[in-house]
């Protein structure tokens, strides 16, 4: 148990560039404190207690400005960023790592009983005020805009926007790889894509694109030498230190124009 409270507390020090210290996020993030509450009345709803798992659901509502109904299922690493005025319903199910902000509604659109609410990926992102309604599927690693209205399926990777939501892009393969190198050096370019130009931004992807290139051709040459009868330690790529973080931070900062954030996101 107190290794998933770790785990939520890593997680907004991750997509929280605002917080500073664990005893700030423990006292003043509502989602956080929506997300633990939900624990627990989805505990007491699983065991039948029905009207103690509603109470506990209300009680947290009314201290988070949170919704959650304890019948949702949501899975590990899920962080509410500000989370005034989230609303999931009975039959919502969220996947790992995903992010909502302030104002998202998981919602159903019919008042028959069973599935009637949305399914989410893993690593879904969804923006501020956007409405998710319907027992429909949002793909893994997508991206629901500020103020969407989605009423159909999304694909895996997809950007939707607008009123209804429609697709104005898929991360391609490229994309992907680029986002995995980066977490493997422990840096986010705020999931920058073509749809957004920046030099910055072009020159991080070159450098990116030069990582993994360097690193299959050092994989390479490691697996042939052990075939040699070499000993050679698995390359990997280390973290990034403070210090480095330091640097990336303030080249950031020194172009705020030219660094945009990732669709939907809320203020920091």
């Amino acid at each position: 148990m107190f290794e998933r409270l770790k785990e939520d507390i890593r997680c907004v020090f991750d997509r929280d560039p605002a917080a500073r210290n664990t005893f700030e996020v423990l006292t003043t993030y509502p989602g956080i404190h929506a997300l633990w509450m939900h624990r627990l009345s989805h505990v007491l709803w699983q065991r039948r207690l029905l009207w103690l798992a509603r109470w506990i659901s209300y009680l947290g509502r009314w201290l988070t400005g949170i919704e959650i109904h304890p019948g949702a299922r949501i899975g590990r690493r899920f962080f509410i960023d500000h989370g005034m005025g989230v609303v999931i319903g009975e039959t919502a199910e969220i996947g790992e790592d995903c992010t909502v902000y302030h104002g998202v509604t998981l919602g159903g659109t019919s008042w028959e009983k069973g599935k009637r609410h949305p399914t989410l990926g893993d690593r879904v992102v969804v923006g501020a005020g956007a409405k998710i309604l319907g027992p429909i599927t949002i793909g893994a690693d997508a991206r629901v805009g500020s103020n969407a209205v989605v009423l159909k399926d999304v694909p895996k990777g997809a950007t939707v926007v607008g009123i209804p939501g429609r697709v104005i892009s898929k991360r391609d393969e490229e994309e992907r790889r680029r986002e995995v190198m980066a977490e493997r050096m422990g840096f986010d370019a705020y999931g920058l894509s073509k749809e957004m130009p920046d030099p910055i931004a072009n020159a991080i992807n070159r450098i990116l694109d030069h990582l993994h290139t360097l690193d299959q051709r050092v994989d390479e040459t490691s697996h042939a030498l052990k075939q040699l009868g070499a000993d050679v330690d698995d390359s990997h790529i280390p973290e990034l230190d403070a210090r480095d973080m330091e640097g990336l931070e303030e080249t950031v900062e020194s172009h705020p124009e030219e660094t945009p954030r990732q669709p939907g996101s809320g203020a920091g």
